[in-house]
């Protein structure tokens, strides 16, 4: 396996299909500046963007930079997007780097899978998400959406709505995914996933008790021990839950997935499925809270259904909602980078680039490039009306679940849950954030509020 600490190559030997002419170094940002960027901005973790913004600025659409594992270049702009994502000429791994990132903690998961074992996977995971499926577990879903804010006060709350959330996503993930109610496990699980998270973007991977790493892993075999206990049980029985169909799934050979592999893709699978739906869900509460007229249409529409609950086909009808959430997507991207390494020479932007060098492209910076979005900074949801369409003006400026063969699987999945949360939620309450509140973020690992989002529930009479 090749290392992710490789280096860019900086001696072109073409021109290609750029402007740039043989023989011009890729430009680089130096050890002083990121030095003083990082200490300007608090870290790359909280606010990855600012970085990204100044580089492109200064540098143009391609620069190295240097990062824990040697160099790496990014690649800026829709264009680049398309060209990674898609990568028509097979030249990238999303493997190697995910490795180096998350391997210890979610080997094996689908976005840390290449070519053919990659394409196998999918095949026979995507059983799971087949409409029909998706249907019944919408149906569980509310189920359980329902009981848990039926358990709200009946008075004005002031909660912290990222854990909030976060517990019942998990919650819902639980039943679907595993068929099971966690009932005092969840403080268990929520916790275990929490620690993995954070392992994997780790600096010190120390294997000593104390140590972020050191937690993560132990999470890691807790939720392994967790599946391995029901492995059995779901593979000779007719559950309908995504770990039966996912355990009684076959590939065009009519072969099973392994029991480690099914390990690994559900404790992948648990992480992504109630992980990046939080986050999600979290940011779109905090801009319904300040922009209540928002809030209003969106509860507008709730009504209009006159239904407690909504299943798949009420769901299409919320468009307000849907232009919410993308535009929530847009602004606060769950997976702000994008890493590939590159396993052979290559060209892009007149720039030739060795095999070896890790190739980096960037969701949230995209996203706020007033190249394809207009007042990017500003929240709004218009913007992906059929009036304006923004985001066809590019097929890659939009791109909150990647791409090409390595587009998230459990997309339609997730639109569901954020859809049935948020149309029960806004039938209940009314979601108020403190005057003159900014959320402080946390761009990465994955995009969240470092002070758990304080709001105030107030149920509607």
């Amino acid at each position: 396996m090749q290392s992710t600490s490789t280096t860019p190559a900086e001696q072109p030997q073409s021109t290609g299909t750029g402007h740039r002419s043989s023989g011009v170094h890729v430009p680089k940002t130096g050890l002083r500046e990121m030095l003083g960027a990082l200490l300007a901005l608090g870290g790359m973790r909280r606010d990855m963007l600012t970085g990204l913004t100044q580089q492109h600025e200064r540098y143009g659409p391609v620069v190295a930079q240097r990062g824990s594992k040697g160099r790496f270049v990014h690649l800026f702009g829709a264009d680049a997007n398309r060209f990674v994502l898609l990568d028509r000429e097979r030249i990238f791994s999303a493997r190697l780097p995910w490795m180096g990132i998350m391997g210890e903690i979610f080997p094996n998961g689908l976005l840390l899978l290449d070519g053919d074992r990659h394409a196998r996977d999918r095949r026979v995971m995507h059983a799971p998400f087949t409409r029909q499926a998706l249907r019944g577990y919408l149906d569980r879903m509310n189920v359980m959406i329902d009981r848990t804010l039926a358990r709200q006060s009946s008075r004005p709350t002031r909660v912290r709505m990222f854990p909030f959330l976060k517990r019942l996503t998990l919650e819902v993930a639980a039943d679907i995914f595993l068929g099971v109610e966690l009932g005092p496990d969840v403080t268990r699980m929520n916790q275990a996933f929490e620690r993995m998270v954070a392992a994997s973007m780790s600096r010190m991977r120390v294997r000593l008790p104390g140590f972020e790493f050191h937690r993560g892993l132990r999470g890691r075999r807790f939720m392994q021990q967790f599946l391995r206990e029901r492995l059995e049980d779901r593979r000779s029985g007719a559950g309908t839950d995504l770990f039966s169909r996912l355990c009684q799934a076959r590939d065009a050979d009519g072969q099973p997935l392994g029991d480690q592999a099914i390990l690994d893709h559900m404790t992948f699978l648990m992480m992504a499925a109630h992980d990046t739906t939080t986050s999600t869900l979290t940011s779109l509460s905090f801009e319904l809270g300040r922009s209540r007229d928002w809030q209003d249409r969106l509860r507008s529409e709730s009504l209009a259904l006159r239904e407690p609950v909504a299943d798949i086909d009420a769901i299409e009808k919320l468009q307000s909602m849907t232009w919410t959430m993308r535009e929530t997507l847009r602004r606060y991207p769950p997976l702000p980078v994008i890493p590939r390494i590159a396993t052979q020479d290559f060209e892009w932007d007149g720039f030739a680039l060795s095999a070896g060098t890790m190739v980096v492209i960037s969701p949230i910076h995209t996203h706020h490039m007033e190249t394809y979005w207009t007042d990017p900074f500003r929240f709004d949801p218009e913007r992906f009306g059929p009036g304006r369409a923004e985001d066809s003006v590019h097929s890659h400026s939009w791109i909150p679940f990647g791409g090409g063969s390595h587009v998230c699987l459990g997309k339609r999945f997730a639109e569901l849950q954020v859809h049935a949360i948020l149309h029960q939620l806004l039938l209940r309450f009314e979601l108020i954030a403190d005057e003159d509140y900014d959320m402080p973020v946390q761009q990465a690992p994955i995009s969240k509020p470092t002070d758990g989002l304080p709001m105030e529930l107030r149920p509607l009479s």
